[in-house]
């Protein structure tokens, strides 16, 4: 469906895009990951024909967007970062303008904007100027021009940016719903939605991908991928470090540095099994009221602050 190939983007001096390739499938929902700067919002603009690239090219249901750019566009729906639209027109008048544009008239295009009205939930505000709309709204507002026109490949960039929980738990339906047809890019800054939402996930830094996999085969990568977690009294969290600092098969306790203060993470050594029961028959032994025990799976964000921070020794 989608085929990215070696993609370089200068600005002067600057080299913004270095080199990404990738493919996305039919069904597939890629979470495209990186800090600010990485150069994901850059390589959407060259996926969909908005930038020209330096070098390489994209190809969109088998057509180049450089030498065939209309074919290969009206394949994609293209979600902008901001949501950009025409502030004084209301969302009734910029769907149709829309719909025109993507060769849909008449009663055609009547019936299209009503079923993404409805399924984006805009009806409420289908009426009010753009520039009068909450973020949230003219969010679902891009996302319903994106969607419009029913395209093979969805490129996203920060959908649920400006929505509160509910609308983000709708636009994650919404996403779900349409993955067995269609091939979804989606850029976001939220790793909860990655693993919300996503069947893959590509983490890029400095203009390269550095990491590409499930969410749960780039969770295992982080440190704490079968460690043990352990809820202790906050009171005797020190003490109990100490303990289990003793124990064979322990390289290292910590805190786990996630919010839960009164949590330690007990570490094995480098493909050595977790000292899961060692711990239990410990706390047993002590008498420890323990609030937590059990084996860790892996962050998706130890991981992203490691590989994008250049402390990670490796890749997938």
């Amino acid at each position: 469906m989608l085929e990215i190939r070696n993609l370089v983007k200068h600005f002067g001096s600057l080299v913004a895009v270095d080199g990404v390739s990738f493919a996305v499938e039919r069904g597939e929902v890629l979470g495209f990951l990186g800090p600010n700067g990485a150069g994901k919002s850059t390589t959407m603009k060259m996926i969909t024909g908005f930038l020209a690239p330096t070098a390489g090219t994209a190809i969109v249901c088998g057509h180049d967007i450089l030498a065939e750019p209309i074919a290969a566009k009206t394949h994609i729906g293209y979600l902008p970062e901001g949501a950009p639209a025409y502030p004084d027109m209301t969302p009734a008048g910029f769907l149709d303008f829309i719909a025109h544009i993507r060769g849909l008239a008449g009663a055609a295009a009547r019936r299209r904007i009503a079923e993404i009205a409805e399924t984006i939930n805009l009806g409420e505000v289908m009426c009010q100027p753009i520039e009068t709309l909450s973020k949230g709204f003219k969010r679902r507002v891009g996302v319903a021009q994106a969607l419009l026109h029913d395209p093979d490949v969805l490129i996203l960039d920060e959908p649920t940016d400006g929505l509160d929980p509910n609308q983000k738990y709708e636009m994650r339906h919404i996403i779900a719903a349409m993955q067995p047809r269609k091939a979804i890019i989606i850029s976001t800054h939220l790793l909860e939605e990655v693993e919300a939402v996503c069947s893959r996930a590509i983490i890029i830094a400095r203009g390269q991908i550095l990491a590409d996999g499930t969410p749960a085969e780039l969770a295992e990568l982080s440190r704490y991928h079968r460690t043990v977690r352990v809820g202790v009294p906050a009171d005797r969290a020190e003490q109990i470090q100490t303990e289990l600092l003793r124990l064979p098969g322990v390289a290292a306790v910590e805190p786990a540095g996630d919010g839960e203060a009164a949590t330690l993470m007990v570490i094995p050594p480098q493909g050595e099994r977790p000292p899961l029961a060692e711990v239990a028959d410990l706390a047993r032994a002590h008498g420890w009221e323990l609030t937590d025990l059990r084996i860790e799976r892996g962050r998706l964000d130890d991981v992203f602050r490691n590989i994008t921070t250049g402390t990670y020794e490796g890749s997938t």
